[in-house]
C-alpha cells in the first residue's frame, strides 16, 4: 500500500440545506484544527437558530414523497451510496484523520464499520414487514405495520465522525424519514463529503440535512416541534439533558452518555492476548471511543506478573502523526482536551495512585506544536479515585487489584457506568457466570472491544444510555419507526344491532 492522500483543504466547512452548500445567515464561526500540527486548518460556520429551521423546512417539505416511496426503492439509493462510500473510503479516513487526529489505519476501520451499517439499511423491505393475523375474531382480520416518524435529528460526537453518523441516518432514511445531521464542530468535513454522496447516489434533495454548529443548533433541534426524534452519542451529563429536554418537547430520545469500560484479568489467562489487548483497547485512537478499555481488572496474582510487561509496551508505542502508516496512535483532537487529560493524570498523581508510565509532556520530532499526549499507565488505582470513577477520554490505563473473580465483579457492577466491559480467561463456567451476572450492556469475552455488528445495535446501561432503545440494528428500526395496528372487517360480515361490550374474539 503507497503512501495515502492527507485531506489539506482549506475551505470554510457549511451546512447542507435542501441539496446543496450553505454558509449559513451567521457570522460565528469557529476554528477547526489539524491535532498533528496544532495549526488552524479551517473555519466551520455555526449555525443560527434560522438556520436549523431552515433545514427543518427543507426535510418536512421532502419527507412526505420519501416517506410514500416503496422501501425497495428507498433500499437501492442506499445501495448506490454504499458503493460510493467504498469508492470514497479513503478520502472520508483522511479527513478524519486530518481533524480528529487518529491513525489513518483506524479511520479506514471507522468508515468500515459505517458501511456496515448501509449494508444492513439495504435490507430495509425485510426489516419493515408487518404481523397479520387472520380472523382475529369473527369476520375481522389484524395486522400492524411500521411508518416513518417524520423528520428526526442525529447529534454525533466528535471521536467517529463518520461511523457515529452512520449508525443513526443509514437507518432513518430506509425508514422513511428526513434526517437532519448535527455532527461536532471539532471535525466536521465528513459530514458534508457524505451529503454530497447521498445526493450523487440519488436521495432527494431536502432528505438529508446537515447543520453544522454548537449549543444553539442543538437547543433548536431539541425545541423544534418539526423533529420528531432526537439520537445523540456523547458525554453523560449532555446525554441526561438531550434525553430530558426531548422528551419534554414530546420527542422521542435515544441518548448513549459516557463510559468507564473495564477489562477483567483472571489468572488462568492468555498473558500475550490480554496485554495485546489492553495496549490496543486502551492506547488506539488515543483512548478518545466510548468502548475503550480505561480500567484493568487484574485478578489474584495476575497484577505482578502483566504489570511489567504493560509498561514496556506503553513506553514502546509509536506516537506519530496519523498519516504515518506504521503509527499506533497519534494525537488527541485538541489543545484543550490534551491539557485536561495531563491535568487528569496529576490529580491521579495527587490521590495516591502510582504511575507507572507517565506520557506527559509528549513532544513529536517535526511535530512539536501538534495536542500530544504518551500513554499512561496507573497501578493501585482505588475505587475511591477520580481516575478511576470519570471518563478521562484519552490514553490513560488505570489498573486496580483484586482478590477473586466475586470482587472483580462487584467491582463492575457498583460502577454508574455500563456501556462496555471485557473478560479474560480460559474458564467456560467464569465466562458464562459473568456474561449472565454483569451489570453491563455491551460483554466481551477474550474480546477487548464487544462492538456489536450492524445487525445487533449498540447500547449500554446505567448512566451510559437514556432511553429504551438502542443504536443500529432492528432496535434502529424500531426507534425511527412507530407501529400501526389495523383491525377490518366487511360489511357481509358484520352482524346487525348496536354493541355495547368489548370486542372479544368470539
Amino acid at each position: 500500500m503507497g503512501a495515502p492522500e492527507p485531506f489539506t483543504q482549506t475551505l470554510d466547512v457549511g451546512h447542507w440545506i435542501q441539496g446543496r452548500r450553505h454558509l449559513g445567515g451567521g457570522a460565528r464561526t469557529q476554528t477547526v484544527w489539524n491535532p498533528a500540527t496544532g495549526q488552524a486548518a479551517r473555519q466551520v460556520h455555526l449555525a443560527e437558530v434560522a438556520d436549523v429551521q431552515a433545514a427543518v423546512a427543507s426535510a418536512v417539505a421532502a419527507q412526505a414523497e420519501w416517506g410514500d416511496t416503496p422501501p425497495i426503492r428507498r433500499a437501492r439509493v442506499l445501495n448506490q451510496f454504499l458503493a460510493l462510500l467504498n469508492r470514497h473510503r479513503d478520502t472520508l479516513a483522511a479527513m478524519i484523520t486530518a481533524e480528529h487526529g487518529k491513525v489513518f489505519t483506524d479511520a479506514q476501520g471507522e468508515v468500515t464499520r459505517g458501511i456496515d451499517i448501509v449494508e444492513f439499511a439495504c435490507g430495509i423491505p425485510q426489516l419493515l414487514k408487518g404481523d397479520y393475523s387472520d380472523q382475529a375474531s369473527t369476520g375481522i382480520d389484524n395486522w400492524t405495520l411500521r411508518q416513518p416518524l417524520g423528520v428526526v435529528a442525529g447529534i454525533t460526537p466528535f471521536n467517529f465522525p463518520c461511523m457515529v453518523p452512520c449508525w443513526m441516518f443509514p437507518v432513518a432514511l430506509a425508514c422513511g424519514n428526513a434526517f437532519i445531521l448535527k455532527p461536532s464542530e471539532r471535525d466536521p468535513s465528513a459530514s458534508i463529503l457524505m451529503a454530497e454522496l447521498l445526493k450523487e447516489a440519488g436521495l432527494p434533495d431536502g432528505v438529508f440535512n446537515v447543520v453544522q454548529g454548537d449549543k444553539v443548533a442543538v437547543e433548536a433541534l431539541l425545541t423544534h416541534p418539526d423533529v420528531k426524534a432526537v439520537s445523540f452519542v456523547g458525554s453523560t451529563p449532555i446525554a441526561q439533558f438531550i434525553y430530558e429536554t426531548g422528551a419534554r418537547h414530546g420527542k422521542r430520545v435515544q441518548a448513549l452518555g459516557g463510559a468507564k469500560n473495564h477489562m477483567v484479568v483472571m489468572p488462568d489467562a492468555d498473558l500475550d492476548q490480554a496485554v495485546d489487548a489492553l495496549i490496543g483497547s486502551a492506547y488506539g485512537s488515543a483512548g478518545e471511543r466510548c468502548m475503550a478499555i480505561s480500567v484493568a481488572v487484574l485478578v489474584g496474582d495476575v497484577g505482578d506478573r502483566i504489570m511489567p510487561r504493560l509498561a514496556e509496551r506503553a513506553k514502546a508505542l509509536k506516537i506519530k502523526g496519523g498519516m504515518a502508516l506504521d503509527a499506533e496512535m497519534g494525537p488527541i483532537v485538541t489543545r484543550e482536551a490534551r491539557d485536561r487529560i495531563e491535568a487528569c493524570i496529576g490529580q491521579g498523581v495527587e490521590e495516591g495512585a502510582q504511575l507507572v508510565v507517565d506520557g506527559r509532556g509528549l513532544r513529536v520530532a517535526g511535530l512539536e506544536n501538534g495536542f500530544f499526549t504518551g500513554g499512561t499507565l496507573f497501578d493501585h488505582v482505588t475505587p475511591s479515585m477520580r481516575i478511576y470513577r470519570e471518563e478521562i477520554f484519552g490514553p490513560v490505563l488505570a489498573c486496580v487489584r483484586v482478590p477473586d473473580f466475586a470482587a472483580a465483579l462487584q467491582l463492575v457492577n457498583e460502577h454508574e457506568f455500563g456501556n462496555g466491559v471485557a473478560l479474560f480467561t480460559r474458564d467456560g463456567g467464569v465466562a458464562r457466570e459473568f456474561s449472565r451476572r454483569v451489570q453491563v450492556g455491551m460483554v466481551g469475552v477474550n474480546v477487548p472491544i464487544p462492538v456489536p455488528m450492524a445487525w445487533q445495535g449498540f447500547g449500554g446501561w446505567k448512566r451510559s444510555l437514556f432511553g429504551d432503545m438502542n443504536a443500529y440494528g432492528e432496535e434502529g428500526v424500531r426507534f425511527y419507526t412507530r407501529q400501526k395496528s389495523v383491525m377490518q372487517r366487511w360489511p357481509d360480515s358484520i352482524g346487525k344491532g348496536a354493541e355495547f361490550i368489548m370486542p372479544t374474539a368470539r
